[in-house]
């Protein structure tokens, strides 16, 4: 059985990949910034090993998250800024102060009831943390980092939360047809790029603000649709490998009949339990 190491373990093998004079050159030269997109990367793969259920993979992606804090943590020790402890306290310290129902006196009915107590406690400290002469924003604190669909729908949320929403779920559906009328007159109209663009978004916007109102997950949804056509596209290149060909020399009306046979294919399979 290979040796058993502790954070404590972690902590020191980090410091010693960025030790300025025999630390790993690549570790010494990384920053905030050139890690980032490491962190993001390892925040999707443990996303995905969740959804795959390949929990032996989750523990290596897991750990591969963790190191990305204790990176982050040494990069910032290393410039005086602060350390893992630090984190350590600040992380217990929120989970404390947000779960007065666990750590104190208050009482939460269900746990729709907690969601309210959280964004409340949330909104206490986005205030508390407002520079200068600055009101606080029900929208302060929605990363700019977050998938675009994502981030639209915490937006949308917390616009919701303070009472700019439509009451109605056709009255979201009355905007997207607005929005893509404005959509089309753009494309019929010299397609200017900024202003389409522009539309689209608009659209794309509006779609998520749908998807809210059904109580469902954007993102979820594309990933489902993803997957469908993938799966779907995936058998279309096996029905032509079966007939000796491939995509390229195949032509659109022939992968789209494939496609619609697919598609019935899955649609008369019965239902896994």
């Amino acid at each position: 059985m290979s040796e058993q190491y502790q954070m404590n373990d972690l902590l020191a093998i980090m410091a010693q990949l960025r030790d300025p004079e025999t630390g790993c050159p690549w570790d010494k030269e990384q920053s905030f910034e050139t890690i980032s997109p490491y962190t993001i990367e390892e925040a999707y793969e443990v996303d995905d090993a969740i959804r795959q259920k390949d929990y032996a993979s989750l523990k290596d992606e897991l750990g591969d998250l963790l190191f990305q804090t204790i990176f982050h943590s040494q990069i910032a020790e290393d410039k005086g800024l602060f350390n893992f402890s630090d984190v350590v306290n600040a992380i217990s310290d929120k989970m404390v102060s947000r779960h007065p129902h666990v750590f104190g006196d208050a009482t939460v009915k269900d746990a729709d009831a907690q969601i309210d107590a959280w964004e409340e406690q949330k909104a206490k400290e986005r205030a508390a943390k407002a520079v200068g002469n600055t009101p606080p924003s029900a929208l302060d604190g929605v990363a700019l980092g977050l998938p675009s669909l994502l981030r639209a729908l915490k937006l949308q949320n917390r616009a919701a939360r303070v009472g700019f929403d439509w009451p109605e779920t056709e009255q979201v559906l009355d905007k997207i047809k607005e929005e893509t009328d404005e959509l089309l007159f753009e494309v019929n109209n010299g397609m200017d790029e900024a202003k389409t663009k522009e539309e689209f978004g608009d659209l794309l916007f509006v779609m998520a603000n749908l998807a809210r109102h059904f109580k469902l997950d954007p993102e979820e949804c594309l990933r489902l649709a993803n997957s469908k056509f993938e799966r779907r596209f995936r058998s279309v290149e096996d029905l032509l490998a079966d007939k000796g060909k491939t995509p390229e020399t195949s032509n659109l009306e022939e992968m789209d009949a494939l496609w619609d046979q697919v598609k019935a294919t899955e649609k008369n399979e019965p239902k896994s339990a």
